[in-house]
């Protein structure tokens, strides 16, 4: 990797750090220039502005967190019931870079920045429809194979794990614990057994 890109990544690596515990609005370009110790030259030669580099570190860090730790862990399911708990289990009790008293990165953004920004707003939608969509194909997988009531509404499904998840994490911020995770997950896997 070129050193240009090195310090590109170390923008946007460092950038997703103080959005994620500080939050976008209250996070300046400064903020991350003394962070990452480049100098505003360089930030300016990556990006245009603070919204550029918001866009791009939720396209190129974000995402493939996202991707690897919401999408994969049930792409492949053939236990949806099992892996669905399984992966937001993981996200709530294993995950390391998502903290209790911080909430979720994707969500977080979602409520700060949708209604002010349509750029941000397309982008999050993105990231989360990936997330829809890979739930509702795990619960379809299983209706095919018997294992889920043929019945059951698929997007319903996903938009209730979604909102749940992104619920809980809100009451994880607010405790600044993990105490409320261990709760809902008991009731998420009653919840997924009876479907």
């Amino acid at each position: 990797m070129k050193k240009s890109e090195e310090t590109r990544q170390d923008i946007l690596q460092e950038a997703y750090h103080l959005i994620y515990t500080k939050g976008y609005q209250s996070t300046s370009i400064d903020d991350i220039i003394t962070a990452t110790r480049v100098t505003k030259g360089a930030f300016y030669y990556h990006f245009q502005n603070k919204d550029e580099m918001g866009l791009a570190m939720i396209n190129e860090v974000m995402y493939p967190k996202m991707h690897q730790s919401f999408i994969e862990p049930i792409e492949n399911s053939q236990s949806p019931a099992e892996d669905l708990h399984g992966m937001v289990s993981y996200l709530l009790l294993d995950e390391t870079i998502f903290q209790p008293n911080y909430g979720c990165p994707i969500g977080n953004l979602i409520q700060e920045m949708s209604l002010i920004n349509e750029q941000f707003n397309e982008t999050l939608s993105l990231l989360t429809n990936q997330w829809e969509d890979a739930i509702v194909k795990c619960i379809n997988r299983g209706k095919k194979a018997g294992l889920i009531k043929a019945e059951t509404k698929s997007k319903q499904v996903a938009y209730f794990i979604i909102s749940g998840y992104w619920g809980i994490r809100n009451f994880g911020k607010l405790q600044r614990s993990n105490a409320p995770y261990k709760v809902f997950l008991k009731e998420l896997k009653i919840y997924l057994k009876s479907l």
